[in-house]
């Protein structure tokens, strides 16, 4: 998604000093990868000085939560969300420190709209929606059953403790997701695309008519 608007969008919404470590909290989540102060204040129009102090005042902020799976970094000058390593050895052989950019709008879009039929995801993503489901699937991070000829989708214990979500259970998820977006001032389709630049996605909005609340599903995690 073009930078563009959302620039355009801080310049015109000032943002106070705990505002601001929020909305850096938002971005290094969304980002998935670590980042320069001098990016960040890039990208926001603020101070670097402004934004150091916001960056450590939000490490300060995650260290302080309760049980919370994630930490906020500084390695060589660059911030970035990573596993308490305390947490490590309670880690699957088979987690991924990273979850490719590819696969960040399908979890963003399933985490926002859950328990999302795979349908609707293909309606908004095109048939790449198929692979992403499963790469997501077998790292864990997401739940998959079946409803008629479609899946429902759900995020899962190991998705809310890689995103450091202060829930689990999926509904909460969700609610706690869209909190974020509405942060940001973001659609879902808008959020999703803004997660992978790199692709230069086309995401279709979504359908509200077709949200569907079911009852809850018991998924593996």
């Amino acid at each position: 998604m073009d930078s563009t608007p959302r620039r355009r969008l801080w310049r015109d919404s000032p943002v106070s000093e705990t505002s601001l470590s929020t909305v850096l909290e938002a971005i290094l989540f969304g980002a998935g990868r670590s980042m320069s102060v001098a990016e960040l204040a890039e990208l926001l129009e603020r101070p670097q000085a402004e934004v150091q102090s916001a960056l450590k005042d939000l490490q300060v902020t995650i260290r302080r939560r309760r049980d919370s799976a994630l930490q906020l970094t500084e390695v060589a000058g660059r911030w970035i969300f990573e596993v308490r390593p305390s947490l490590s050895p309670h880690l699957p052989e088979s987690f991924r420190a990273d979850i490719p950019q590819r696969l960040l709008p399908a979890a963003a879009l399933i985490a926002y709209h859950q328990p999302m039929a795979q349908s609707q995801l293909v309606d908004m993503l095109g048939q790449r929606a198929y692979d992403h489901v499963r790469d997501l699937a077998n790292t864990g991070l997401i739940g998959r059953r079946r409803d008629g000829l479609t899946r429902r989708l759900t995020t899962t214990r190991r998705f809310a403790e890689y995103f450091g979500c202060p829930e689990v259970e999926y509904r909460k998820v969700r609610t706690w997701f869209r909190k974020e977006a509405a942060k940001m001032g973001l659609t879902s389709a808008q959020l999703a695309a803004s997660l992978a630049p790199d692709e230069q996605l086309t995401i279709s909005e979504f359908s509200e008519e077709e949200e569907v609340e079911s009852e809850p599903l018991e998924v593996e995690e």
